[in-house]
């Protein structure tokens, strides 16, 4: 397919605008993030290195969240740029219908979405784990570590001068099983082990049930109970696994699995990866949502009222978004219906008005 001279100039404004508006946003929210990692460095005595290179592990995560309403505020500062200069009127007068240019627009948006999608994401999500790391070591629980992979949910902990490493094949809300504990001192020596059927652990004083106890000489003991003090509970675990924007697409996928294995909840990870899926359509849908909104409200002529209406838009559109999540997160929706209702929304307004689009 040849592209034509006019096209070639659409794509190449509309991506500037696009490059324009995302630096903006990138800059705001480094200078937002730098304020924020400062107050947490408030109680550590540090020189300014590390909230700066926080910032900039952090940013580009939020830059990702914040790119559909990127899409929405290019495509108006887009429209405006060709309108100052009369390049609209130039446009329709030579057979260029504003179908033809929205088709444009929806054709470039969709691709840049699927580009970002598949490598800016990877890129912020490795950044975002890389920022978790850093920030981690700098609180009370650095000695603390807590993975779910193909075998189960292990947990490290450090415990009155014992290393605790505890391994559970199960885990569902407050309640693993078929656990084992294995207790050392700090030189990894004179090793106990706790073997358990399952265990209550909504609190941090955890109940085991049907416990044998091994120590370092080989003794062996049987329990029916036995209480196990830990820095975790239900609710604390299940959280270390919530910042799923750290994890790129095939981390996701893999997580899922693993929280399978264990019979741990998908819900949150499927609602995530669904979020992501939708993503080029979403940012489709703003780009043509923005392109009407300029057309059919001409008074919006510049900059100012339209990063005003392009705000008010986002926010409805950011909540309308989240309180569908929440649906799906807490599995009133399908999942799947969950994170489309909101764009199907988007596209029957789109469409109501795009019946006209020529005739505007």
């Amino acid at each position: 397919m040849i592209i034509k001279k006019y096209q070639k100039y659409l794509i190449k404004t509309y991506f500037y605008n696009f490059v324009i508006v995302s630096l903006v946003f990138l800059s705001l929210g480094f200078i937002l993030n730098f304020f924020e990692e400062l107050k947490f460095f408030n109680d550590y005595e540090t020189t300014a290195f590390y909230p700066v290179i926080l910032a900039l592990l952090n940013t580009p995560s939020v830059l990702f969240e914040l790119f559909p309403f990127i899409f929405l505020i290019t495509t108006k500062f887009f429209y405006i740029f060709l309108n100052d200069r009369n390049e609209i009127e130039i446009l329709k007068n030579n057979g260029i219908s504003y179908s033809k240019i929205l088709t444009i627009l929806s054709i470039s948006s969709f691709i840049m979405g699927v580009i970002i999608l598949l490598s800016y994401y990877t890129f912020s999500s490795n950044l975002k784990y890389h920022y978790y790391n850093l920030k981690n070591s700098f609180t009370e629980q650095n000695e603390y570590l807590a993975v779910v992979n193909e075998s189960g949910l292990w947990i490290k902990e450090e415990i009155d001068e014992t290393i605790n490493i505890i391994h559970a094949k199960q885990f569902k809300e407050n309640i693993i099983e078929k656990i084992t504990i294995t207790q050392t001192n700090s030189k990894f020596k004179m090793p106990n082990t706790i073997i358990a059927e399952k265990a209550d652990i909504s609190k941090k004083l955890w109940d085991l049930i049907n416990v044998k106890i091994i120590n370092y000489k080989g003794e062996k003991k049987n329990l029916s109970n036995l209480q196990y003090k830990s820095s975790f509970n239900g609710e604390i675990v299940a959280n270390l696994f919530s910042n799923l924007n750290s994890l790129n697409l095939y981390q996701l996928y893999e997580l899922s699995e693993n929280y399978s294995n264990i019979g741990y909840s998908t819900t949150n990870v499927m609602v995530h990866l669904n979020k992501l899926y939708s993503l080029p359509i979403f940012f489709l849908l703003m780009t043509v949502l923005g392109f009407l909104i300029m057309i059919k409200f001409k008074f919006i002529k510049t900059k100012f009222f339209t990063v005003i209406i392009g705000v008010i838009i986002s926010v409805t559109v950011y909540y309308l978004n989240y309180f569908s999540s929440l649906f799906g997160s807490n599995e009133t929706l399908p999942i799947g219906l969950s994170i489309w209702l909101p764009h199907l929304i988007l596209l029957l307004i789109c469409s109501l008005v795009m019946v006209r689009i020529n005739e505007l």
